[in-house]
């Protein structure tokens, strides 16, 4: 296998990517596919819409064997997200000292007015 060397900069790459997905496909995709992964060749605009990045990549290299491609989620501003999430949101300190005073077997401990940490009575 014959790996591709990129023919543009990082930043290059990506703005190529994200002004062919904006002004050529998203349009006609975006309807149905939401969450789903677009794989585009940067030198002929060529696409391919799969559940998976690594069918939709397979899918257009089948075609286009030395193509430069960008990948994006349909419906989101990143392909992939690093870290945890909460399930719970707590949107600011107040409400996070609210919730601390109904539990009734911990007591908060601040600084300042600032929360620092939790402990039991």
């Amino acid at each position: 296998m014959v790996v591709s060397q990129p023919l543009y900069s990082k930043e290059e790459f990506a703005q190529r990517g994200d002004r062919i997905y904006q002004t050529q496909i998203r349009s006609q995709i975006e309807s149905g596919n939401q969450g789903k992964i677009v794989a585009i060749d940067l030198e002929t605009g060529d696409f391919e819409v799969y559940a998976s990045e690594i069918a939709a990549c397979a899918r257009l290299e089948s075609r286009h064997p030395n193509s430069q491609i960008w990948i994006v989620r349909v419906g989101y501003r990143h392909v992939r997200r690093f870290g945890g999430r909460t399930k719970r949101y707590v949107r600011s300190q107040e409400s996070l000292m609210l919730i601390l005073k109904r539990l009734s077997r911990f007591q908060y401990v601040t600084q300042m007015g600032k929360f620092t940490h939790m402990r039991r009575s």
